[in-house]
């Protein structure tokens, strides 16, 4: 079992005349840190926000032992949580997370679901050509080394440029991330779905840039058809990386999300 006390989680308390409202986390996806939400941070001081980095991830890189499930990342935020009334958002992995989440009785405390753009590879979107198959090597499916994987994902993903432009310390922490990186994507590649998103009895709100990848664009597609209570929002000029990029519209998406928890009524129910 994991445990949050392993995990590096920064709480920003509301900050504003009107503080009230449920609690807002935010989960990042593979190869990122929380750190990476700070621009939309900015944009959502009066909400009460709680930003985490993932297990083997940055400040959370010796949170041990490393997930080898989608299951372990789910229990990790179930518990970042801890029975909160709480609005889950996630980007790319961490859409997935908030999803599974969501679906569990452990996940009754969450109002409301958004999910940028989260990869699921069991509907068929995904070709050996992606950033994920690159990583995980050849047909056999082992990884190759760890770190290399890190560097070969971040360049596939965000670019040859991006890549060289980072300081060397920083290259180095985004090699380090690479052992849960690789372990995680290997758990995705599931040919069977991890669980059934047409049972969501909360609203979802899902996002997409429209300048992303088809893929990307197909699930979210997928996600807003076969949801029930389902929405869809558009990220003008946006790709993969929109809360980097356009922070405004990500911190509108986040927003729109809390206010679509409103609609959600907890029922009543008889203890035993």
């Amino acid at each position: 079992m994991s445990s949050k006390s392993a995990l590096a989680i920064t709480d920003h308390p509301a900050n504003g005349p009107n503080p009230a409202g449920p609690l807002v986390i935010l989960v990042h996806g593979s190869l990122d840190r929380s750190t990476s939400f700070a621009r939309v941070l900015r944009r959502l001081k009066d909400l009460h926000t709680v930003v985490y980095d993932r297990r083997g991830y940055s400040r959370s890189l010796h949170a041990l032992p490393l997930n080898t499930t989608l299951g372990g990342h789910i229990d990790d935020l179930l518990e970042v949580i801890d029975g909160r009334p709480a609005v889950a958002v996630g980007h790319s992995y961490g859409g997935s997370i908030v999803l599974g989440a969501a679906l569990l009785p452990e996940g009754s405390s969450i109002r409301s679901v958004g999910a940028y753009e989260p990869p699921m590879p069991w509907l068929g979107a995904w070709s050996r050509s992606t950033a994920t198959s690159a990583v995980m090597g050849a047909a056999d499916g082992e990884p190759e080394d760890s770190e290399a994987a890190a560097e070969r994902f971040f360049r596939r993903m965000v670019g040859n440029s991006s890549w060289e432009r980072l300081p060397e310390v920083a290259k180095a922490a985004r090699r380090a991330d690479g052992a849960a990186l690789v372990s995680e994507l290997a758990a995705i590649r599931l040919a069977t779905p991890p669980f059934d998103v047409t049972t969501l009895t909360v609203p979802a709100t899902f996002a997409r840039g429209d300048n992303s990848l088809t893929r990307h664009r197909e699930v979210v597609a997928w996600l807003t058809e076969h949801t029930p209570d389902a929405e869809l929002v558009e990220f003008p000029g946006a790709g993969h990386g929109a809360h980097l990029t356009h922070p405004d519209a990500f911190a509108a998406f986040v927003r729109r999300a809390v206010e679509r928890s409103e609609e959600h009524t907890t029922p009543t129910t008889t203890g035993q």
